[in-house]
């Protein structure tokens, strides 16, 4: 064969510009991006240095034959035409990998027999055996590409895929490829910085890719120096002598490159990941080169004296719960970058390039790549300078004074007022400021947790300053509380349709116990838009608990039976509590156990085929059901409940939805529309001197004259806001009912 080597050789979409430019500096003579990869020519040595040095390279392929492609019989016919004999011996095993796609031979797996029994014929002819097939560790692997009206084959010299370094154990989520962060690294300028003595660091790095291979490019490591098998070393034209020189002398710049790696930091959340960095790490030959660090993205600081680079890949899919946790991360992410790391360059990669204004930095360079399947845009940004701060004095996050100082005032005022009443969960702001729009509650529990919403802005707010005025007000909220990110739950609250408030938005499954005056209750601040406890009706709550004696009580639209709890620790004789939720009731169930109380669930199918509800359902009165949980929609239950006259109540408390539509309910419920039928189907089951409280969190709601006919109604709204919900507008409205 000549000495001037013509090879494809492969890459991850994306990765084309960088892949030719690297071949060249490996010693291409020619080198030409093609879709998928880089067509180079070359001395012998660039195949070996392809396989040994390319960072970015999947696969190294020298061609052998290309031919048009008719059917089946023409892909035997071009494959039978090329001298196998030549590049292998009868004793070596082979394998063959089919890609691409041709109307002609529509099946990989039957293109790949058809080249597989014309590599046998071949070597059938000439010596009367064939060689084995092993798909699991073959000596020679063959490519075949399938380019619609043509075929190409090729020997693949690389033999396994070249992103696999060899150093990778277990994981946690599907890592990134190796060579994709090597063109993220090469994108961002590491070794431009790595020269300079900065540091590199990775806040949220998983397993690690980003650091260890970053290591290995400033320490000028061979990317595949610890690969144990080629697919060049069966190859009958394979130099041994010239290969053994090549990787003498990677060796010799490793132990040379191992002496000058500047600061290496790789931070993560999750312990379980972090220990898969550390081992990878260590297969690597960096065991003791790279500094590993359980904790938050928000407490990293820059390192060194010369400025680094931040590069991360932040998490998406089962390491992220809702959309306003991926919101939060962006846009902390983006104010410790701009508050610590001034003069810094960062890299962010990601799929979700809509996020990218909530880090509040301009991207000075956007590349595009492909992760697998999945599009990906990597963000660039140069971190300005900031002013230097005087000495003694700590530095604060840039801009949003004024929601600083507003939320100062209220947290030392309702602090006091927290203690001194022993509220443990309250809200500290609610949009009170028009330009921050939030609702912001704090809850202790173990440990202080803030949970934030952000109101849908008005289409005539520009949306820039929205980003900006929210990144503000997150970090003075990290910095005033001192909360990691981890107990910041952030999420986006618009105007609900239907059952949507109650939608999960992700499944975190982390649940938290808090006390209210004694009671004890469960929240969930990631996994729902609310939390499992309405801060506004605490004071309804407790009025409930002091009247609750002896009586029986009914929960109506009960969520997870935090009224239903303090009736009980009130000393009810009976509480019931109604919901269409399943999940919901058992919650329910769980905040009455926690508190020692036994609950009974009767289900009662919400949809019934016809009529009324299938069989009389047992009556809610019976002794043995202390605290009674029913599954049934609210309108149709109290229909029902309306013609045992028995049934009656002391005390009810009703709390409907604005809106719902439900595909549980037979109907759409409407609270400005239904309020009539349900406080009047209410009152029917109050027993004598028995009071109905009714609520609505509504604005603009009007009480209907019809709904309150020959019934005392007295708006109670006023006393049942406590300290912290006593903005105008009020949180809700509330009215005392007796008949």
């Amino acid at each position: 064969m000549s000495d001037a080597f013509r090879l494809f050789v492969t890459c991850p979409r994306g990765l084309e510009p960088l892949l030719a430019a690297e071949l060249l500096a490996l010693g291409a003579t020619e080198s030409k991006e093609r879709s998928g990869g880089v067509a180079a020519v070359g001395p012998r040595e660039l195949a070996y240095r392809a396989c040994l040095w390319s960072r970015l390279a999947s696969r190294v392929l020298l061609p052998l034959a290309n031919f048009p492609l008719e059917d089946a019989d023409g892909l035997y016919a071009g494959a039978r035409g090329v001298d196998w004999t030549d590049l292998f011996s009868p004793d070596s095993t082979f394998s063959i990998a089919v890609a691409g796609h041709s109307p002609a031979v529509t099946h990989t797996h039957f293109a790949g027999l058809k080249v597989k029994d014309a590599i046998a014929d071949v070597f059938r002819d000439k010596f009367g055996r064939r060689p084995d097939v092993n798909t699991d560790e073959p000596d020679i692997r063959i490519h075949v590409h399938l380019d619609r009206a043509e075929a190409n084959l090729s020997l693949d010299l690389s033999g396994e895929s070249l992103h696999r370094r060899g150093y990778r154990g277990a994981t946690g989520e599907a890592p990134l490829k190796e060579n994709l962060a090597c063109a993220i690294l090469l994108r961002a300028g590491w070794p431009e910085i790595a020269a300079r003595g900065g540091a590199l660091i990775d806040p949220m790095c998983g397993s690690g890719t980003f650091l260890i291979e970053g290591a290995w490019m400033a320490a000028d490591i061979a990317p595949s120096l610890m690969r144990h098998r080629f697919g060049f070393e069966a190859w009958l034209d394979h130099v041994p002598a010239l290969w053994q020189e090549l990787k003498r002398d990677a060796q010799s710049r490793r132990d040379l490159g191992l002496k000058k790696l500047p600061p290496l930091i790789g931070r993560d959340l999750d312990a379980r990941v972090l220990n898969f960095a550390r081992k990878n790490a260590l297969n690597a030959g960096l065991g003791h080169s790279i500094e590993w660090q359980a904790g938050d993205l928000l407490e990293t600081r820059p390192v060194g004296d010369v400025p680094g680079l931040v590069v991360t890949n932040p998490p998406y899919g089962e390491r992220m719960a809702a959309e306003g946790e991926v919101i939060k991360l962006y846009s902390l992410m983006g104010a410790t970058l701009k508050s610590h790391f001034p003069g810094w360059r960062a890299a962010v990669l990601t799929s979700r390039p809509d996020l990218g204004p909530r880090i509040g930095l301009r991207a000075d360079a956007i590349h595009s790549f492909f992760n697998g399947d999945l599009p990906v845009k990597l963000l660039q940004f140069g971190i300005a300078e900031a002013p230097v701060p005087e000495i003694g004095v700590p530095a604060a996050p840039a801009g949003g004074g004024e929601f600083a100082n507003r939320l100062a005032k209220n947290r030392k005022h309702l602090g006091k007022w927290a203690r001194r009443t022993g509220v443990s969960c309250y809200r500290v702001y609610d949009a009170d400021l028009p330009d921050y729009a939030l609702a912001v509650d704090v809850y202790e529990a173990a440990e202080t947790h803030l949970h934030v919403q952000e109101y849908a802005a008005p289409k005539s707010v520009d949306p820039v300053k929205a980003e900006k005025r929210l990144r503000e007000a997150l970090a003075h909220l990290q910095a005033s509380y001192e909360v990691p990110a981890s107990r910041l739950h952030f999420k986006q609250r618009a105007i609900q349709r239907g059952a949507s408030q109650y939608e999960k938005q992700g499944d975190q499954l982390r649940v938290f116990e808090v006390d209210e005056q004694g009671c004890k209750l469960l929240v969930n601040l990631d996994d729902y838009m609310d939390t499992g406890l309405f801060l506004d009706h605490r004071l309804m709550r407790l009025r409930l608990r002091k009247e609750a004696q002896g009586k029986r009580v009914l929960n109506l639209f009960c969520y997870t039976g935090a009224a239903s709890v303090q009736a009980a620790l009130g000393g009810a004789r009976q509480t019931v509590s109604v919901d269409l939720s399943n999940t919901y009731l058992h919650w329910a169930g769980r905040n009455l156990s926690l508190n020692g109380f036994e609950s009974d669930q009767r289900d009662r199918d919400p949809r019934p085929a016809s009529g009324p509800w299938r069989g009389k359902a047992r009556s809610a009165s019976a002794q043995q059901d202390v605290h009674l949980l029913v599954r049934a929609d609210c309108m149709a239950w109290l229909r029902d409940a309306a013609g045992d006259a028995s049934d009656r109540y002391d005390l009810i408390f009703c709390d409907p939805p604005t809106f719902s539509n439900s595909k549980k309910l037979d109907d759409v419920f409407d609270v400005e529309r239904d309020h009539p039928e349900l406080i009047r189907s209410c009152a029917s089951l109050l027993a004598p001197g028995g009071v109905l409280y009714f609520s609505t969190n509504r604005r603009k709601f009007k009480l209907d004259p019809a709904a309150i006919e020959g019934l005392r109604c007295e708006d109670i709204t006023p006393q049942t806001l406590d300290e912290d919900f006593k903005r105008p507008p009020p949180a809700h409205r509330a009215w005392r009912i007796t008949r």
